[in-house]
């Protein structure tokens, strides 16, 4: 997934040039009716996790096309993704071949039954060995390699690792001890480098601050990292806390894969208790429950499958339909923007899922992990 950003400044000049709302002014505002008949969010079956599993097969074992993250500091690192990353060498690119492994085991997880379930074990073994492990290890530990994946191949990795320590399940017990030496060392760059980050940077692909902080948050809390979890949630309330009036008209950008604007909300939910975060989100987003911005709430239009940026608007579509479920879900159940949100989530969903499996690698190497996470995240 390849990335073009928004300039950051401009985001913030915006945001202080606009006029703060009030939740006492939202009030006065008269809510948009929610859709007399709501589409209805698609169902996650057994067919379609099999047909998920067999495109991250496919892409995880595949070694090229690969875009490396490589500094080289000689000409004895002129090497292949194999040689350098023998556990995530696949998948085009490193962040996709974690989140390739994330897929495949959260969906044995909940499949168990999975006809792919030998193949994904067999792999998973292959390449979650300890040997593996402790090369990908070296590698972030040589020089220049601080920013090597931050925070977005970070984040895929504490998920991966939650993912295994989670499950009851002989394999996963020795898969997630043979990673938790690369979960030690990515928790160790969030805690060295978060307080260093003196502004969160909101452009909505690989660095955006929000998202590599809601994954090392959710990890944090089920690990007991209760170090990383102060710093991550100091750091969420000084990077977004103030924030009011988001300019997310201005979404999306044209090869956004993330929304600026609702997975910021979607790290805050997770911050802030529940009546804080319902006035924090109507004085971030206040035209919601109005149906605006209009931008936002429709799904985007992909001009070009094949084409590796323009793609990544398919990847918006869906993790703005898990945004907003997951925002919905923090909201009082008689919000405004509740209705608002799911039928706006449902459309998104309906208008990607039937791409995924497009025949174009550019989609196909990560598309899939994204519908996953959507669907296995839980219903407001």
């Amino acid at each position: 997934m390849i990335s073009s950003y928004r300039t950051t400044s401009a985001v913030l000049l915006t945001i202080a040039m606009l006029p703060a709302v009030s939740c006492a002014g939202r009030e006065q505002q008269p809510a948009a009716e929610a859709p007399e008949a709501p589409m209805a969010f698609p169902s996650f079956d057994p067919a379609t996790a099999s047909g998920f599993a067999r495109l991250a097969l496919k892409a995880i074992t595949q070694e090229y096309p690969n875009k490396l993250d490589h500094v080289m500091n000689g000409a004895a690192e002129v090497r292949g993704p194999r040689a350098l990353h023998p556990a995530f060498y696949g998948s085009f690119d490193w962040h996709s071949s974690v989140h390739g492994h994330w897929m495949l085991v959260r969906l044995l997880e909940r499949f168990p039954s999975l006809p792919e379930g030998p193949e994904i074990r067999t792999t998973l073994n292959e390449h979650l060995s300890a040997a593996n492990i402790a090369t990908e290890v070296a590698y972030l530990g040589q020089a220049n390699r601080a920013s090597f994946e931050r925070t977005y191949g970070w984040a895929w990795l504490l998920q991966l690792e939650k993912e295994l320590e989670g499950w009851n399940d002989p394999d996963a017990t020795r898969w997630a001890a043979n990673l938790q030496p690369l979960a030690d060392a990515l928790a160790q760059q969030y805690l060295d480098f978060l307080p260093k980050q003196t502004y969160p940077i909101r452009r909505g692909v690989h660095p955006n601050t929000a998202f590599g902080m809601t994954f090392a948050l959710d990890y944090a809390r089920a690990a007991g990292r209760k170090d990383l979890e102060d710093v991550l949630v100091e750091r969420s309330r000084t990077y977004f806390g103030a924030d009011s009036a988001y300019p997310a008209r201005w979404e999306p950008d044209g090869d956004d894969f993330l929304s600026p604007s609702l997975i910021e909300a979607d790290l805050m939910r997770r911050v802030l208790p529940p009546a804080d975060f319902a006035r924090w989100f109507h004085a971030l987003l206040p035209g919601i429950a109005q149906g605006e911005p209009r931008s936002l709430l429709e799904p985007a239009i992909v001009g070009d499958r094949s084409d590796p940026k323009l793609v990544h608007l398919d990847g918006l579509n869906l993790s703005r339909a898990w945004c907003m479920r997951g925002i919905a879900s923090a909201l009082p159940a008689d919000d405004p923007d509740r209705p608002i949100l799911l039928h706006a989530a449902a459309r998104h969903a309906n208008a990607t899922l039937p791409n995924i499996a497009s025949g174009n690698y550019e989609g196909e190497h990560w598309l899939a992990s994204f519908a996953v996470y959507m669907f296995t995240e839980g219903e407001p």
